[in-house]
């Protein structure tokens, strides 16, 4: 399994905006053959966090270049975000309960 951990801040002058493309996005993630999970917190201090699960590294590289998404990325560094970090895991250990 590979997790993507997507760390933001919103530019507060485009939350409308990236509301409607967060949710575009999310409708898109869950049609990628080898998708698992998509879902976003956001904290008290104002950062977002969104945890996305795929079952390969080809099903997150389908993703990753998506035109849609690639368009998306391209909005979030130019007016969407004012930081932002992604980090790419790989899932090593599981644990559930119950």
């Amino acid at each position: 399994m590979i997790v993507v951990v997507f760390r933001s801040r919103l530019n507060p002058e485009h939350q409308a905006e990236y509301q409607q493309w967060a949710a575009r996005m999310s409708m898109l993630a869950k049609d990628i053959p080898g998708h698992v999970s998509h879902k976003g917190f956001t904290a008290q201090d104002g950062e977002r966090v969104t945890i996305v699960e795929f079952e390969t590294e080809q099903a997150m590289r389908t993703w990753a270049t998506h035109p849609e998404h690639v368009a998306a990325k391209k909005l979030g560094r130019g007016s969407f975000f004012s930081e932002y970090s992604v980090k790419i895991c790989q899932l090593q250990r599981e644990s559930t309960f119950p």
